[in-house]
């Protein structure tokens, strides 16, 4: 149970998510980095879901990277096929968004890859407040894409038992 959402404006890509790790009705930890950098191919991973599940998956999506030359939309496809249908990859229970400077995915163990139109996602217990609040902000502010993502976040904190106020947030800017 977490938030973790992602925000594209003014040429750069921003992903935030809390760091509260709840195990049933008890939080475990407030401190977690469910957010992440891969700089060797300068990727954001955000993940949400089992801890130790989003771990293994982070790991082969990195893979995918190496394995890909750094192509995101061939390593998200990749991951996806790969999570769908090996036999013991299909048992994690997790959630992925990963972004560069040019796109953004979310990625499921059912297959899917799902690109936002207008440029936000959000995923996790508090996704869905996070995603309300990032898309009235990017139509009814000024602010930029890290602020919205942070604004976002203590939002679904305030609403959402499973997020805390603890962020991690990591910044692209793409050349325009």
């Amino acid at each position: 149970m977490t938030t973790i959402v992602s925000v594209r404006r003014d040429n750069k890509v921003v992903v935030g998510g809390d760091g509260q790790v709840s195990l049933g009705n008890t939080v475990m930890k407030g401190t977690a980095r469910k957010v992440n950098m891969i700089p060797k191919h300068e990727v954001i991973t955000g993940f949400a879901g089992s801890t130790a599940d989003a771990i293994t998956l982070r790991d082969l999506f990195e893979q995918q990277l190496d394995k890909h030359q750094g192509n995101i939309v061939s390593s998200v496809i990749h991951l996806a096929r790969e999570w769908r249908s090996d036999r013991v990859l299909r048992r994690l229970e997790a959630l992925m968004l990963v972004a560069n400077k040019e796109k953004t995915f979310l990625i499921s163990g059912s297959g899917d890859v799902i690109e936002p139109e207008d440029g936000v996602i959000a995923i996790g217990s508090g996704g869905n407040y996070a995603l309300a609040a990032a898309r009235a902000l990017v139509d009814n502010s000024d602010l930029d894409a890290k602020q919205i993502v942070e604004k976002s976040l203590h939002i679904a904190a305030g609403i959402c038992v499973f997020t805390n106020d603890n962020l991690t947030i990591e910044e692209l800017t793409s050349i325009a």
